[in-house]
This record gives C-alpha cells, sequence and structure tokens, in this order.
C-alpha cells in the first residue's frame, strides 16, 4: 500500500505549482492581449502612427520600456501586488506602441505566420520545461550568456549597420529565447512549490513571472519575423 503521509506533501506541492504556472500564464497572455489590442489600434489610427515614425517618440517609449521592465524585475518582491501589475500592464501597452511599425514593414501574412511558428516553439519548450526531470539551470545559464552577447551585438550592429550582423543576430536570438522558454518554465514551476496561493507574494512571483515569459515569446516573434517575414 501507498504511504499516504508521504503522497500527500508531493500532490500539495504539485497543486502549489500548477496554481503558480496557471497564474503566471493568465497574466502573461493578459499582457499578450492588451500589447495586440494597442497595437492595432495604433496601425489604424494615421493620426498616432505617422507622428510616431516620423518623430524620436519610438525611442523614447523604447527606453520607457527598458525602464520599466529593470524596475520591476528589481523591485518586484517589495511593491504591492497592484502596482507590480499596473507596471506589467503598463508595459505590455507601451510594447503595443513601439511594434505597431512592425505592420508596415511587413506583410500581414508574415506577421500571422511568424506568431503562429512563434506560438507552436513557445508552446512546445514550455510544456518541456513544465514536464522534464532535468535540471536546466546550466541551459538557462547559457542562454542568459546568449542574450548578453545578442544586446552587445546589437549596440554595434546599431553603427554598424550591416545587415548580416542582423541577421546573425536573429538566429542566435531565436535559439536563446527558445531555451530560456523552458528554463523559465521551469524556474517558475519549482518557485511554485515556495508560496501560498492567496498570499501577496503569490502574486509578485506571478507578475514577474508573466513577465519573464512574456519577453522571451515578444522576442522570440520580433526575431522570427525578421528572419522568416517579407517585407513590403
Amino acid at each position: 500500500m501507498y504511504d499516504q503521509q508521504t503522497i500527500q506533501p508531493a500532490y500539495a506541492v504539485a497543486d502549489a505549482q500548477s496554481a503558480l504556472l496557471r497564474s503566471v500564464f493568465t497574466w502573461m497572455f493578459a499582457g499578450l492581449l492588451l500589447t495586440g489590442f494597442v497595437s492595432t489600434f495604433v496601425v489604424n489610427s494615421p493620426g498616432l502612427v505617422v507622428p510616431l515614425l516620423r518623430s524620436n517618440m519610438i525611442w523614447i517609449l523604447f527606453i520607457a520600456e527598458i525602464a520599466l521592465v529593470v524596475w520591476l524585475s528589481a523591485r518586484v518582491m517589495h511593491m504591492s501586488p497592484a502596482k507590480a501589475t499596473g507596471i506589467f500592464l503598463t508595459y505590455s501597452a507601451l510594447n503595443g506602441i513601439t511594434l505597431a511599425p512592425l505592420a508596415f514593414a511587413y506583410t500581414s501574412e508574415s506577421i500571422g505566420s511568424a506568431f503562429m511558428i512563434t506560438g507552436a516553439m513557445f508552446g512546445g519548450m514550455a510544456l518541456y520545461g513544465h514536464s522534464t526531470k532535468r535540471d536546466l539551470s546550466a541551459l538557462g545559464s547559457f542562454m542568459m550568456m546568449g542574450v548578453i552577447g545578442i544586446v552587445i551585438a546589437m549596440l554595434v550592429n546599431f553603427f554598424l549597420q550591416s545587415s548580416m550582423v542582423s541577421f546573425m543576430i536573429s538566429v542566435v536570438a531565436v535559439i536563446a529565447f527558445t531555451g530560456l522558454t523552458a528554463y523559465d518554465v521551469q524556474k517558475f514551476k519549482q518557485m511554485g512549490a515556495h508560496v501560498r496561493e492567496g498570499d501577496d507574494s503569490f502574486r509578485r512571483f506571478a507578475i514577474l513571472g508573466a513577465l519573464t515569459l512574456y519577453l522571451d515569446f515578444i522576442n522570440l516573434f520580433v526575431h522570427l519575423l525578421h528572419l522568416i517575414g517579407d517585407r513590403r
């Protein structure tokens, strides 16, 4: 017979992990929906998109986005859950504005294809990260090194303006964010064993996880679009 005292804690841990991941993905999808809504609104509003494309406003928004991500990542555990959620949703909305120009650079068919491929790749790696018994910490560290390299290469290529370097950056980025998806899902699954649903810390971890996976998805999508998208 099974030892009920041994099995019950295992079920409790599994339930806690599932609860956190459900919350993480719920908020992540909420962020993606908000991004899509804002981006669509901007694309269909010439009074907004024309000044955006003709001015430096988009760079100001990029800087604001980076600031919000750094602030939320560093301070989320010291914020109220409502404040952390508000910052995440604000970032998602700003990202919808800065992604809007993609609709004018690529065909709608390319954007749709890239989004579906991204969803399939993201879903597959998320499932792997959730189900694998293998410790993905080493993979996560290696992929983070790749992301740092990508950032440095992007800064250098800002001055070089090399199409070949840009292509290689996107190839490495797709590999890096694909691997990070599996690692991040496993990481937040493990965190779920240490928080209780309903606590403030639970909501904070959920928002941090949503932001992390949102960034994985968006970066994977943008770089895939650069690789396979048909330009207008």
